[in-house]
Formats: C-alpha cells, structure tokens, sequence
C-alpha cells in the first residue's frame, strides 16, 4: 500500500491543472479525497489515482458505442 502524501503543488503538477484548480475542486467537493493535518492539505497518492479512474473520459462511450453497433 502507498502511503505517500502529496501537496496540493504535487497534484496540481500531477493532474496537468493549476493550483487554483485543485483548490476550487476542494472546496467545490469535486476532486481527490484530501487529508486536513491542522492547516495543511495532503492527498493521498492512491486517492488521486482514485479519482482519476472515476473521472469519466470521452473515449469509453466511443468504445462503448462500438461494441453496442
């Protein structure tokens, strides 16, 4: 099991996003589960790769439409 903690830089990084991004998805509800340690924010690495497959992608409904023709 990874128990690395990320930053919020380290997933802005990651996901390609800004860190404005990370912090309007927090406080939106809309991103990673996040960790509070007293005023510090940490990610979980495997709560963002989490996330990231939950994400929905253009791609599956192609393949999916595909596989239903």
């Amino acid at each position: 099991m990874d128990t690395s903690l990320l930053n919020e830089k380290q997933v802005a990084m990651k996901l390609g996003v800004s860190l404005a991004c990370t912090r309007r998805w927090r406080v939106t509800g809309r991103g990673p589960r996040y960790l509070k340690l007293g005023a510090s924010v940490r990610y979980r690495a495997e709560d963002v790769e989490a996330w990231l497959e939950s994400c929905p992608s253009g791609g599956e409904r192609a393949v999916e439409k595909e596989h239903a023709a």
